[in-house]
Formats: structure tokens, C-alpha cells, sequence
């Protein structure tokens, strides 16, 4: 898959741009605010249908201005697709596809699948098991429709149990029936998730070891690992889920279910955010990323958008170079690339002998600049 024009109005700090794009690489240039990562998240949108960085779509529209679009022209699977999303203030965004406008914004997801590796990553080490079953959901849902299906509907009826509980403690009354109805439509819904993230764990760390292997020249061991207390039987999770009911009375929230689950990250035996390095940490993030690429493209038969936002912040030059060699070893297949330094990307890819196109940003305008790299 390859994402050959991309059309900008009102985007962030893009008032307008109109970029044809490289096949390989297409390296984006520039200071910091100057835009650079706003492209990124462009084509982001395009493929998830909201923006990697900021979720609520109307603080992406530019400032004083009344809409804005985000269109871009792929090339899948032998066929010409246009993607668009055009938001207006105050009212719904309208997302299509060739035109279509979608009436669920699920039935996109998976089919531009495309992997963002950004400075924010670092939030999967550091913050709370929130942001690491995000992640498990978005590299799932890309070729698991059902997991989706399954994942919006635990979603919402989590919401209505949660607030039934608090109805309950507010009020000062409590219905056990009411509660075990929820319990019975979630079960089944929550055993597909537990199942299908057991089976994803299982499947991508082979890939993972190889990868992180490769990035840091094998100089340290690390690990995944998928922590849950539900397993995938609906019957074994209903009944927890009854048992649990005296604790969710008094939490007001529910206690038991695949909300709960969380991944391990690891360095040796000890935990990744209080015993690894920056760098080591940095590595971990990149090589999770690039097995994800593999696992999607395998699992899809389309190959993802590689975007690559600050990469190079905290690596060291040796794993800069091994990471410059995977991505243009011909595994992947389009790379965006952002890089406050002007030179360095160019330099770096004329090693490898890549396909690169360069732009330069400043102040939301994007030129394409000559370069010597073929």
C-alpha cells in the first residue's frame, strides 16, 4: 500500500498543501512547531479515522478557521482509493472512502492499516495499563473484525454497568438481577477478547525477540507478556464476574473483566521503566513497533504505512544505523520521516542506497527540496 497524494486544508497549522509523495521514503524536514509531525498525523487520520495525537477532532481544525480536510490518494491492492475527512464546526465529521461516506467509522479501520512510531510512544512504558490495551486494541482490531465488533460492545456496556452501580450507591438500593443481565451480555463478548489477545501475544512475540534483537545488536534480553485474570470462557467469566459483585458495590465500578488486562514489559527480570536506559527503553518502543508492521502486514496482506515521527531522539548512532537498514532492507514498504536536523536523514538513507524524497516545513508551508539522495 502506498498513500501517493495528500491534500491538507486547515489541518493544524496547514492552511493548505498539496504533496505528491515518493514511493520509499519521504523524508519531512524542519524546526520544531514547524509542522512536520502535523503530516504524520495527517496520514494517521486517513488510516484510523482520528488523529495519534489529539483525539478530539474539532482542536485539529486551524485556528480561526471555520473546517478543514484531510484527503489522501492510495494505491492498494492494485486499486486507486481515495480517503477523505472533512470536519466542519460544531457538526460531524464526514469520513469516505472513494467518495462513500461511511456510516460507522469501524468499517474503515484495518483496511489502511499504517504503524505511528512517536516520542509519545514513551507513555506506553511509563504510564498505566490503559494506554498498553490501547495498543493491543489497535494492532488487533487492523485484522480482527470481530475483536473490534467485540471491543466497542464491552465498551459500552461497561459504561451502562458502571453507572448502574453508581445509580445503586447514589440511591441506596440494589437490584442483583439487573446487574447479572450485563453480566450475561459481556461474558461471551469478553471471552472473544481474552481469547484473541492470549492468541496475539502467543503469535507476535517470536517476532518481537528477533527484532529488538536486531536493533540492539542483541545486548540485552527483554520480554512481553500478556497479564489477565479472565481467561476466554464466557461461563468461567460470568461467574466471576457474579462473585465479584460485593466488591463492585462497594468500588461502584466493575472489578472483573478484560478492561483489567495489561502487558509486562520487561529487561532481563526486571521491570522496563525503572531498570532500562533511555536508549534501551527507546529500543524497546521501536522494535514493539516494527514486529507490530510485520504481524499487520502478514495478518492483512497489505502492507502498512511505516510514520516515524522524532525517531532518532535518545538512540544511539549504532542502533540509528540498524534501524535505517531494516526499514530499507525491502521488508517495507512507504516511510514517513521526521527530523529536526536538515541533513541527517538524507545523509543516513544514501547508505542504504534508498528511494528518498525530502521536504522541508516551516511554519505549516511544505516544499519539496533537491536532494542527493537515489
Amino acid at each position: 500500500m502506498r498513500l501517493k497524494e495528500l491534500h491538507l486544508v486547515n489541518f493544524k497549522n496547514h492552511r493548505g498543501a498539496d504533496l505528491v509523495l515518493g514511493n520509499q521514503v519521504n523524508c519531512f524536514l524542519g524546526d520544531n512547531g514547524s509542522g512536520k509531525t502535523n503530516v504524520l498525523d495527517a496520514v494517521h487520520y486517513l488510516c484510523f479515522c482520528k488523529s495519534y495525537f489529539n483525539p478530539i477532532d474539532g482542536q485539529n481544525i486551524a485556528h480561526g478557521e471555520p473546517f478543514m480536510l484531510v484527503q489522501g490518494d492510495f494505491e492498494r491492492l492494485a486499486a486507486q482509493e481515495r480517503v477523505s475527512c472533512g470536519l466542519k464546526r460544531g457538526t460531524k465529521k464526514q469520513f469516505k472512502r472513494n467518495d462513500k461516506l461511511y456510516t460507522r467509522l469501524a468499517d474503515h479501520i484495518g483496511l489502511f492499516p499504517a504503524v505511528m512510531i512517536a516520542p509519545d510512544d514513551a507513555a506506553l512504558i511509563h504510564d498505566g495499563s490503559e494506554m498498553r490495551r490501547k495498543w493491543l486494541d489497535t494492532v488487533i482490531s487492523q485484522y480482527d473484525r470481530g475483536y473490534l465488533e467485540a471491543l466497542i460492545d464491552v465498551n459500552k456496556s461497561l459504561s451502562q454497568r458502571n453507572a448502574l452501580l453508581r445509580y445503586f450507591a447514589e440511591n441506596r438500593t440494589f437490584d442483583a438481577t439487573m446487574l447479572s443481565s450485563w453480566n450475561a451480555r459481556m461474558a461471551p463478548k469478553a471471552a472473544k477478547i481474552a481469547s484473541a489477545r492470549a492468541t496475539f501475544m502467543n503469535d507476535f512475540l517470536p517476532g518481537f525477540l528477533s527484532t529488538y534483537k536486531e536493533i540492539s545488536g542483541g545486548a540485552e534480553v527483554v520480554t512481553l507478556a500478556l497479564k489477565t485474570h479472565v481467561v476466554g470462557d464466557a461461563q468461567a467469566i460470568e461467574e466471576m464476574m457474579e462473585q465479584a459483585q460485593d466488591d463492585d458495590r462497594r468500588l461502584r465500578r466493575t472489578t472483573i473483566g478484560v478492561h483489567k488486562d495489561d502487558v509486562i514489559f520487561k529487561l532481563g527480570e526486571h521491570a522496563l521503566n525503572r531498570f532500562g536506559s533511555q536508549g534501551q527503553q527507546k529500543s524497546f518502543l521501536v522494535s514493539l513497533r516494527l514486529a507490530q508492521f510485520a504481524f499487520i502486514e502478514e495478518a492483512t496482506g497489505v502492507k502498512p504505512v511505516l510514520l516515524l515521527d522524532d525517531i532518532f531522539d535518545k538512540i544511539d548512532e549504532k542502533r540509528v544505523g540498524a534501524l535505517m537498514r531494516r526499514v530499507t532492507n525491502g521488508a517495507f514498504g512507504q516511510v514517513f520521516i521526521t527530523d529536526t536536523h536538515l541533513g541527517r536523514i538524507p545523509a543516513m538513507f544514501e547508505q542504504t542506497g534508498a528511494d528518498v524524497k525530502v521536504f522541508e516545513v516551516n511554519e505549516g508551508e511544505v516544499s519539496p527540496i533537491e536532494s542527493e539522495v537515489s
